[in-house]
Parts: structure tokens; C-alpha cells; sequence
């Protein structure tokens, strides 16, 4: 089989990216003929159209990627298979998209997204994105590069480390995970919180609001905000200098690092819902809070091709995020923090989960039962 990767090439560290990077990586390490390119880069696809000849365009992205993923290798009449995120309402494609033999999805959570706002989903597979397992793995504490990161940081050594890490921390749960650590902080050992988030404009107006959220709660001492621009060489070493990683996600259609942290050897705190119920275990692999809120919206606007835009409303109000129960997360922070042992048992529980059912190489021979069954390409 041949197969032309269409994602955000040359990598960087961001998820789509990284996502098709070890996509391409797990293909050929089972023996499949891989080429990547940008989705968006139409003269060099169209070069591989012509040389390569591939079996199968394969495109990561979300539905807005459509002309990109799908309507450009169809209309070089190469099979074209997108491997879909979820980001909002479908509001377009859906025609196409319906149309495909086979559209592959990160997560349960996302097939029920694409359902719900109009796709069929009679030919939609879930894959889940793939975890490098060999360099995403448990280290001890004694490690030089482990203790280097808890040193940067600032971090004792008898200090428990919890860890948030995101484009932003809000979006990972980190309000829901102060607003815990302030209910219980006077039952728990010696702590920090480290967010570790990427710069950007955005991301600084929220760090204010998430700065100040902690000084209200008089926590803001033991809260570190790390922004900076990380490597993927750097990441498995952040997460194995944490103790506990914590992302009870607003908005989360997989859980990428939460899989990562799973695979380092630590346990997890995330939300009962949305992609974490395929990735994490309540009480084997992780602690999954209760959702408190569900944030809805009647109406949306979108734009048109043209840049002009819609109003639309809906039926029944759609849930766009989701917000995790404090008082659950309190729970399980007393627990995780007082007991070593726990921490260690759930910790060897997510590193065979992730080794088992998440490492890159076992996602790309996952792909290709479903295309030899979907497709039958071999």
C-alpha cells in the first residue's frame, strides 16, 4: 500500500502536526510506503498524484480542511480517507463528507459530534492518535534530566508536583483544578501546580485571568506558569518530573497528553466525558471527575466561502465545553497526594493501557485492518 499523508508538514510541536508525524512514523515501521506533504501545499500534492501514484490520500484536520483532504486528491482521482477532530459545529461538507467510503475519527466523542450535527456516520471508524511509548515512558526521579526540570522549576525534592500543560491551561481544567486545590489545600503535603502553556496573545489575557483566579483563592504561590516554546524532546521529561497529571479538559476530543502522561507511569485527573472516556479508566488508569456544567449555545455564526456570514439557530442548544466538578477533583488530589502507592498502581495501570492499545505502531496496523476491510486496499 501506498499511502500520501497529507497533515501540518514538517512537524512542529502542536497536535494535528505531531499526530501525522507519528502516523508516518508507525506506517513504516509496519512496512507501509509512506509520503508526507502540507495539506495545503496543492502543487506538491499534485506532484506525488503524479509520480507516486498513491493507494489512498490520508488527511489529517478537522471539516473546515475539506477542499484541502478530500475534494483535491478526488479531483485527481486519488481515494482520499480524512482523519477528522471535532472543533465546534459541522457546519459545511457534510454532503462530501457523507459521500466517502471511510472517514476516520480520533475518538467515540467525535463520530457522536459529526452525528449529531447532520453525518450519517455509517462510514466512520474511530483510529486514536498515536503515542511514542518508547520515549514517552517511566523514568525515576533520580534521572539527571527528570531532576533538571524540577530544578528549573523550582520544585524540592520532597515537593509533589502536579502538571497541566496546553496551548492554554483554562482549556485543560486548570480554574477546576485551583478552585480544588484551594477546597483541600490545607489536608495536602507540600505542593506546586506548574501550567505550562504556549505563548501567544491569547494565551497571555488568559494567564492573567488564571494568575488572578489564584490569588483570590490565596494559592498564587504555589502556582507556576511555565510559557514557553517546548520541544517534543523536552515533553517526556516534563511529565516524568510531575506526580500527578491533571487535565479535567473543557474541550477534549482525544486527550494526546493525558495519553502521554499515562504512558510516563502517572496517574490522571481528567472529566467524565468527551474523549477521555475512551483513552482513560476511572479508577484503573485515572480519576475522571464529574461534569458540573455544560456550557451551551442556541446559535452560532459562520462564515461562507465568500466571507459572508450566517446566523444559525438551533432546536435544542448545543454543548460547546464542559466544566469538571471541583469537589471531585479535591477527592481525588487527597487521594493521589497521600498515598504513594496509589499513585504507583494507577501509574503502571496507564503505562500498559497506553503501551497496549495507544502506541503508534499498534494505531498504524489498526489502520490498516480498517482500510483492507473498508477499502479493500492491502
Amino acid at each position: 500500500m501506498k499511502v500520501l499523508l497529507m497533515y501540518e508538514y514538517p512537524p512542529y510541536p502542536g497536535g494535528l502536526s505531531t499526530q501525522g508525524d507519528l502516523f508516518a512514523k508507525g506506517l513504516k515501521q509496519v512496512g507501509v510506503d509512506v509520503q508526507q506533504v502540507h495539506f495545503q501545499s496543492a502543487y506538491e500534492k499534485e506532484w506525488y498524484y503524479r509520480w507516486y501514484r498513491p493507494d489512498v490520500a490520508v488527511g489529517i484536520g478537522y471539516w473546515g480542511f475539506t477542499p484541502d483532504l478530500v475534494h483535491h486528491p478526488q479531483k485527481h482521482g486519488i481515494a482520499a480517507v480524512p482523519w477528522l477532530v471535532a472543533d465546534g459545529y459541522i457546519a459545511d461538507h457534510r454532503e462530501t463528507l457523507d459521500s466517502l467510503p471511510l472517514i476516520l475519527v480520533t475518538s467515540q466523542w467525535v463520530k457522536e459530534v459529526y452525528m449529531r450535527d447532520g453525518l450519517k456516520g455509517q462510514n466512520i471508524e474511530v483510529l486514536p492518535v498515536g503515542c511514542d511509548t518508547d520515549n514517552f515512558c517511566p523514568r525515576s526521579a533520580s534521572d539527571q534530566k527528570v531532576a533538571a526540570v524540577r530544578e528549573t522549576l523550582g520544585i524540592d525534592d520532597d515537593t509533589l508536583m502536579i502538571l497541566t500543560a496546553g496551548g492554554d491551561a483554562a482549556s485543560k481544567g486548570a480554574q477546576e483544578v485551583m478552585h480544588a486545590l484551594a477546597m483541600c489545600n490545607s489536608d495536602l503535603p507540600d505542593w506546586k501546580y506548574i501550567c505550562k502553556v504556549y505563548p501567544g496573545p491569547r494565551t497571555l489575557n488568559q494567564n492573567e485571568l488564571d494568575r488572578r483566579l489564584a490569588r483570590e483563592l490565596e494559592i498564587d504561590d504555589n502556582v507556576i506558569y511555565a510559557m514557553n516554546v517546548t520541544s517534543r524532546e523536552f515533553m517526556p521529561y516534563l511529565l516524568a518530573a510531575c506526580d500527578i497529571y491533571a487535565a479535567p479538559s473543557r474541550i477534549e476530543g482525544f486527550g494526546m497528553i493525558q495519553v502521554e502522561a499515562a504512558a510516563c507511569g502517572k496517574p490522571v485527573i481528567g472529566i467524565k466525558a468527551m474523549g477521555l472516556l475512551d483513552t482513560m479508566v476511572h479508577g484503573e488508569n485515572a480519576y475522571l471527575a464529574g461534569i458540573a456544567q455544560e456550557v451551551k449555545m442556541k446559535e452560532t455564526v459562520i462564515c461562507g466561502c465568500e466571507g459572508d456570514r450566517k446566523r444559525i439557530s438551533f432546536r435544542r442548544p448545543r454543548t460547546v465545553d464542559y466544566r469538571a466538578s471541583s469537589y471531585d477533583i479535591a477527592g481525588y488530589l487527597r487521594e493521589l497526594m497521600s498515598d504513594p502507592s496509589l499513585r504507583e498502581r494507577m501509574g503502571q495501570a496507564g503505562r500498559k493501557r497506553a503501551v497496549e492499545k495507544y502506541d503508534y505502531r499498534v494505531v498504524a496496523r489498526q489502520f490498516l485492518d480498517i482500510v483492507k476491510s473498508r477499502l479493500g486496499v492491502e
